[in-house]
């Protein structure tokens, strides 16, 4: 059986449809994806700070739509990106077990949060990641961060940031959990480090399909 699914265009969101499809395996190993990746309106406004975004469809209009005219009959989400409300219409089919959901500070080789000098600058799209990184080191700066995984690491790499704050998730899923961390204090956003798989409301072949990996 093949279906068609849809997922950002992100390496990020290619391991995570990989890491769907190999959990339903479990449950239906003839089946395949046929997928549409889409660049959303997240993707493309990397200029709009995260910070000041409520539970919207930033990261998820243009595969809703999809989803809704018949395109797609799932799309592949980051749970923590689903808006709130769901467009009318759609419905969740499946929310998968995931990964760590940690918050995690990567920092250069060899270096350590009591180690990094005062005023040092540390990247990171969330008010929630910037407390939690002030309250251990109030002497830190802050900027914002946007991009992929990649991208954001970039600013380590380049040395415009002495820390960038990332979802553990990502670092497993990118087989990135080489780099030099450390996990992060307290509580995460709703639902990171797992995975979302919406369909139409009425398409009960696929929601009866996934159900297998909902938890």
């Amino acid at each position: 059986m093949k279906i068609q699914a849809g997922a950002r265009f992100s390496p990020l969101s290619r391991a995570q449809a990989d890491e769907v499809l190999k959990e339903i395996r479990a449950f239906h190993p003839d089946l395949e994806f046929e997928m549409s990746w889409v660049v959303t309106t997240g993707d493309k406004q990397k200029t709009v700070s995260l910070r000041s975004l409520g539970k919207d469809d930033f990261f998820t209009k243009e595969l809703d739509e999809m989803l809704l005219q018949g395109e797609i009959r799932i799309a592949i989400h980051s749970a923590k990106d689903l808006p709130d409300p769901l467009p009318p219409g759609l419905s969740i089919a499946a929310i998968t077990k995931g990964v760590d959901p940690r918050d995690c500070l990567v920092m250069q080789k060899g270096m350590t949060l009591e180690k990094l000098p005062s005023g040092s600058v540390i990247a990171t799209s969330s008010v929630r990641r910037e407390e939690t990184v002030r309250v251990l080191r109030p002497d830190l700066k802050f900027i914002d961060l946007r991009g992929t995984i990649s991208e954001r690491l970039e600013k380590l790499e380049k040395g415009e940031a002495d820390g960038v704050v990332v979802a553990e998730a990502a670092l497993i899923r990118l087989n990135l959990t080489h780099l030099n961390r450390i996990f992060l204090p307290g509580d995460t956003v709703f639902m990171q480090g797992r995975l979302a798989i919406l369909a139409r409301q009425g398409d009960l072949e696929m929601h009866r399909l996934f159900s297998g990996i909902d938890f």
